[in-house]
């Protein structure tokens, strides 16, 4: 009788020992497998097979971690953590598996790491030591992401500088490159952009009271973070080409 083929021995390979290894990231970013969640086959064996009729016991094959005949053999390669789902027992190789899996899904601070490895209790010396190499090696560049996140969130959703600024700070980005990366926008470009918002934004207000349809053009804007100068002209400017009188209206009245 052909015997089915234990799977167990590929179920977990072997964490990276260095920066080219390492697994597919997890998509929620939670790091090393958690203890106790390896495969488990039962009762720990697949069954043995034996001659049908002989009379003779069917002995037990040897399990996950066990020899044949359900002998512990801790010596073994089958024995080793990775294998039963626990997480690498060298902080700095549990930490570059760590850094690995979380800039597999997306692009990370340096910070945002920093308190990742934290949270898993990597000693801080470690942790230092691991993303410090990352940093040299180009895996963690927090200029690169302040660049591509301005870029993203400013066309994306019309935020401006300073929303952007402050977005970039809550992820631990040092406050010169924030400096730079919101310096790609000009005012130009900012008043543009609120221009655009404004547009697309003015046709739900049509039949509302005016001055109810400015604070709600106006508080767009001001959630967005433009400033509100730029805010009160561009929501001026839209609602009189429509043929509302503004002239009565002052900066306090927002």
């Amino acid at each position: 009788m052909t015997r089915r083929t234990d799977w167990a021995d590929h179920a977990y390979p072997a964490s990276p020992t260095d920066l080219g290894d390492g697994g597919p990231g997890d998509p929620d970013g939670h790091g090393a497998p958690r203890d106790g969640d390896g495969p488990s086959d039962g009762d720990g064996a697949w069954g043995g097979g034996g001659t049908r009729g002989s009379g003779r016991s069917r002995r037990r094959r040897g399990g996950f971690g066990e020899a044949a005949g359900g002998q512990q053999d801790s010596g073994s390669p089958s024995s080793s953590r990775a294998e039963k789902g626990e997480p690498p027992a060298d902080p700095a190789e549990r930490a570059r598996g760590i850094c690995l899996r979380l800039l597999t899904g997306q692009p990370r601070t340096r910070k945002q790491l920093a308190d990742a490895l934290a949270k898993r209790d990597i000693p801080d010396e470690v942790a230092e030591e691991v993303l410090s190499r990352f940093e040299e090696v180009g895996l963690i560049n927090d200029g690169a992401f302040a660049d591509a996140w301005v870029e993203s969130r400013h066309h994306g959703r019309g935020l401006a500088r300073r929303a952007l600024a402050r977005e970039l700070r809550t992820k631990g980005v040092d406050s010169v490159v924030i400096d730079e990366a919101v310096g790609q926008l000009d005012s130009e470009q900012e008043e543009e952009t609120a221009r655009e918002l404004v547009a697309r934004k003015l046709r739900s207000t049509r039949g509302l009271d005016r001055d109810k349809r400015l604070r709600r053009l106006a508080g767009m804007l001001a959630r967005k973070g433009y400033p509100e100068g730029m805010a009160l002209r561009v929501v001026r400017q839209a609602v009189e080409e429509e043929g509302e009188e503004t002239e009565d209206l002052g900066l306090g009245d927002f």
